[in-house]
């Protein structure tokens, strides 16, 4: 039996003075499994992740969730410009599998003890993804993590992050649909 690490029980949210966002939505996520939020602008994908993270409390309904972290659209953002990459990582997570980690990510180890401008974006979206399998999650909420970079490189970075799918779920919020039919369990289309 697959181990559930996201489930969210007839949620309901609303911004203040505005309609439901949410009302009675449910989602489960396994290890194993990538499940995919379409929408637009505007539909309550991002609010949903903030959710999830707890940084949003629900009107009602419950969110449980195993260790989560979390791979930003932005790679360029999700790192303080002035430190090193390997500094910034050591913040948050254990370097213990460092370079075994590196290796799996086609990502040279030597780029870490750079800053985040002297990367390219793939390289940089490599190393968002790096810090988030070092803090040991077994569900990643990944927002829009390919959308910043080319087809070829964000068709790269994703197999890349699959192929962890042993030990993690995946919440990936897109707008790039082809993206979502091709890596997706499940996909869930949320209306503005």
């Amino acid at each position: 039996m697959n181990q559930e690490v996201l489930r969210i029980e007839n949620l309901s949210f609303a911004y203040a003075h505005s309609k439901l966002l949410y009302d009675n939505f449910s989602l489960h996520v396994n290890i194993g499994e990538v499940v995919s939020i379409l929408g637009e602008s505007g539909s309550g994908k991002s609010t949903l992740f903030e959710l999830i993270a707890g940084n949003l409390k629900a009107k009602s309904g419950t969110i449980t969730t195993s260790k989560l972290s979390q791979i930003f659209q932005d790679p360029y953002t999700s790192f303080h410009p002035t430190y090193t990459i390997i500094n910034q990582i050591s913040d948050v997570a254990p370097l213990h599998d460092l370079h075994q980690l590196c290796h799996s990510l086609d990502l040279d180890p030597d780029v870490l003890a750079q800053k985040p401008h002297q990367l390219s974006g793939g390289q940089l979206q490599r190393c968002s993804i790096l810090r988030a399998l070092l803090m040991k999650p077994s569900l990643i909420l990944a927002d829009e993590p390919t959308s910043a970079l080319d087809n070829i490189t964000g068709l790269h970075v994703m197999q890349l992050l699959m192929q962890f799918l042993d030990q993690v779920g995946i919440l990936l919020i897109t707008h790039d649909k082809n993206l979502a039919v091709w890596c997706s369990d499940r996909m869930i289309e949320l209306k503005a």
